[in-house]
């Protein structure tokens, strides 16, 4: 871990509930499409077509997988027009004169889309913990699509270590709630933030701080960095976006989430290392100078020479020296 500002060290050894993001933190951010259902009259590689042509604007990791699966199809992408972000939602766009929508299920909802249709097929994509995509023409639903996104493997073994040290763990992630909770279920996440636009994450940090204390979150994308900036420490995965990384006060080196666990042990150890050396520079100090000053001569006629002191004073710095550089071992 790289701790970018040294006030990170005091603020972690205070957290009392760590926060992730979901897609590129807790998971690989590496979804592949498992899922592809047409209503209506659309086939369904004209369904992925339209929907990888979209989603070709779109930086999020969900569209790669769009784009990737109609790839491997061999499809030809139709044209599309005036393609918009609706930001936490999804994208319009004009394709062959009609009005087209991609995104999430409260997209659909925002625009009046019916998506009665689908319900059976949402239920099942809630159900194996796949993030659906819903795609509409005009505003008639023609196809979803699923995306599912494997956990990283040091996932477990993370929140594991920090609920062992008494760490509150959450999640916040604009998924939809169901999806996020299977996701939660399976890491032993007890407190989830879902559906939350990008707008919304700072807001949802202040509510943790609000609810348990001293926050840490931990993100990857462009729309993680106002929580990252919000939380009272961010920590950025050092794999994701230069944007969180600039926001983030800790920046993980790699991918691998065990290094969360690492940050606040190092922060811990430096925290009391530094009290140590406080203590025994002050008692040293303390013993030692009145010593200096001749308070042993009426009794005893003992004086301090000035090459023993000179000697003495090295060997508090050589203690304090020393005793710093445990940290490193601790370390590893």
């Amino acid at each position: 871990s790289l701790f970018r500002k040294g006030e990170a060290l005091q603020q972690l050894e205070q957290t009392r509930v760590v926060a992730f993001d979901k897609t590129g933190t807790l998971t690989e951010g590496k979804p592949q499409l498992t899922t592809l259902v047409s209503f209506g009259s659309l086939k369904e590689n004209e369904v992925l077509g339209l929907s990888a042509a979209l989603e070709r604007q779109s930086e999020h990791p969900i569209a790669r997988a769009i784009e990737a699966a109609a790839q491997e199809e061999g499809l030809t992408l139709p044209a599309v027009q005036d393609v918009t972000a609706i930001t936490g939602y999804g994208l319009q766009a004009r394709a062959d004169g009609q009005t087209v929508l991609i995104g999430a299920p409260r997209l659909m909802e925002h625009e009046g889309v019916d998506i009665k249709l689908a319900d059976s097929v949402l239920t099942h994509m809630t159900q194996q913990g796949q993030t659906p995509v819903l795609i509409a023409v005009n505003t008639l639903l023609v196809g979803v699509i699923g995306v599912s996104d494997r956990i990283k493997p040091s996932a477990h073994k993370t929140i594991q270590a920090l609920k062992d040290k008494g760490i509150n763990v959450a999640m916040i992630t604009g998924d939809t709630p169901a999806t996020a909770q299977v996701i939660a279920t399976e890491l032993g996440i007890s407190h989830v933030e879902a559906g939350v636009l990008p707008g919304g994450k700072a807001e949802a940090v202040r509510k943790l701080r609000q609810q348990f204390g001293a926050v840490a979150f931990v993100g990857d994308g462009i729309n993680d960095a106002p929580a990252l900036a919000e939380a009272d420490t961010g920590l950025a995965v050092g794999t994701g976006t230069d944007i969180a990384i600039e926001a983030a006060d800790v920046i993980l080196s790699s991918g691998d989430l065990t290094a969360v666990v690492s940050a606040l042990d190092m922060s811990r150890l430096t925290l009391r290392n530094i009290r140590q050396n406080l203590f025994w520079a002050f008692a040293y100090n303390v013993a030692l100078i009145p010593v200096a000053a001749g308070l042993l001569f009426p009794f005893t006629g003992l004086l301090l020479s000035p090459m023993l002191a000179a000697g003495a004073m090295a060997a508090s710095s050589v203690f304090v020296v020393g005793n710093a550089l445990r940290l490193h071992k601790a370390g590893g």
